[in-house]
């Protein structure tokens, strides 16, 4: 029995649809398939009373060199080059001045030491200074950016992508993950809710089982979560035992997001942005009105998600806004509107990927070809953009060029 496809491609995220796109430029017959019943995975820009809020990816970090951008351009999607406010906390509320010029030199001497004196072991943490007054800083920053704590987080992997981004990071007003969604290719064979059992390979190249059948293929292209990869949710081939292993080495770290609505102006300005406690490694980072929108986002990142995803969501909004009071006072006004789940999500298990002290090798181990039949993406597979969504785009780019040039190669 032939196959069915040339290619089928595993997960429909940004990995998987930028694979999507390059297949679509060629003969090749191809189908992607995703778990979930939408496509988008962590980019997902959720519609709800009236307005765009995105649950995952939001920001084009490295805009000036990010292909999103481009590809927006091209669908006729505005882009808002407006830098964030991150830098600055809003009216100097519970950090001052000098506060704010110290931490940030602390955290600058922590990366410089990163990157210029490497902690022997590889752990980030190893480069903070002992008792230092700014580490619940620092730790906070790091879970907002990778998802982790400097304890469990390689040194020379938080350098790589450090030194490789820019500080262009823009927006797309229509949301992030919508416009990830609108750039699939059309006409396209899709299979929404549809989940991979197994996969191994056969005389024709692959053969997966899913919840719907079986699917016969030529190659494959694997997208999926390294959460996934490393749970054995998808059985694989024995021999594919050192990719599920690079797997487990960068584990998706926890990043989660509380809206609120703004029920009354209040003291909120469009564009304006704080730290809730600089000095507790839990804080969320509030963004108030963004893009001037009635909405206040919360975003916690490694510690302080880690911490609402036990505590329940609840607990979550009633912690973001008791801080939101006592920086603002008590007659502020704001409606929970929405959370996110990420670390409870089937099909993903967390936000993006980081890699443990002494690990980042396992990100060129991860992004290898399995016996030229299948070929790894996502964003874990990429050496320094890694955690992105521009990162995945261009590793499910390269693993659609791998898969096209081993099928010309078998033709030959």
């Amino acid at each position: 029995m032939g196959a069915d496809f040339d290619v089928v491609i595993i997960g429909a995220g940004a990995a998987g649809i930028a694979a999507a796109r390059r297949l679509a430029a060629t003969r090749l017959s191809f189908l992607l398939v995703e778990a979930s019943a939408r496509v988008g995975g962590r980019a997902w820009t959720h519609e709800l009373a009236g307005l765009r809020l995105d649950f995952g990816c939001e920001w084009l970090h490295s805009a000036d060199r990010n292909p999103w951008t481009g590809i927006a351009e091209n669908l006729g999607v505005a882009i808002e080059r407006l830098p964030p406010a991150w830098g600055a906390q809003y009216r100097n509320l519970g950090f001052s001045q000098a506060e704010q010029a110290e931490a940030r030199q602390a955290y600058a001497a922590w990366s410089e030491s990163l990157a210029k004196a490497p902690p022997p072991g590889d752990r980030a943490s190893d480069a903070l200074e002992p008792g230092g007054e700014w580490n619940a800083y620092i730790t906070a920053l790091c879970g907002y950016i990778s998802g982790g704590a400097p304890d469990h987080m390689s040194a020379g992997d938080y350098v790589a992508y450090d030194e490789a981004s820019t500080e262009n990071n823009w927006r797309a007003p229509g949301g992030y993950g919508a416009l990830i969604a609108a750039s699939l290719p059309r006409p396209i064979n899709l299979r929404l809710s549809t989940s991979v059992d197994s996969m191994e390979g056969d005389r024709e190249g692959v053969l997966l089982r899913t919840s719907a059948g079986t699917i016969r293929a030529r190659t494959a292209i694997l997208t999926v979560s390294t959460a996934v990869l490393a749970s054995g949710a998808i059985r694989l081939p024995r021999d594919m035992a050192p990719w599920i292993e690079a797997a487990s080495r960068l584990p998706l770290g926890r990043n989660e997001k509380i809206f609120f609505e703004i029920l009354d102006d209040g003291p909120f300005e469009p564009e304006t942005h704080l730290l809730g406690d600089p000095r507790d490694a839990r804080t969320a980072s509030y963004y108030i009105r963004p893009l001037g929108a009635p909405v206040i986002e919360c975003f916690f990142g490694g510690e302080g998600a880690r911490a609402i995803e036990e505590a329940g969501v609840v607990a979550g909004y009633d912690y973001a806004r008791d801080r939101l009071v006592s920086l603002f006072g008590s007659s502020i006004k704001l409606r929970p509107l929405a959370s996110t789940s990420w670390a409870r999500e089937t099909y993903i298990g967390g936000a993006y990927s980081y890699a443990l002290p002494g690990q980042s090798d396992a990100r060129k181990v991860l992004a290898r070809p399995f016996e030229q039949r299948i070929f790894l993406a996502g964003e874990a597979t990429h050496v320094y953009d890694f955690s992105t969504a521009h990162g995945a785009h261009d590793s499910g780019v390269r693993a659609a060029g791998e898969a096209i040039a081993a099928l010309a190669s078998s033709a030959g």
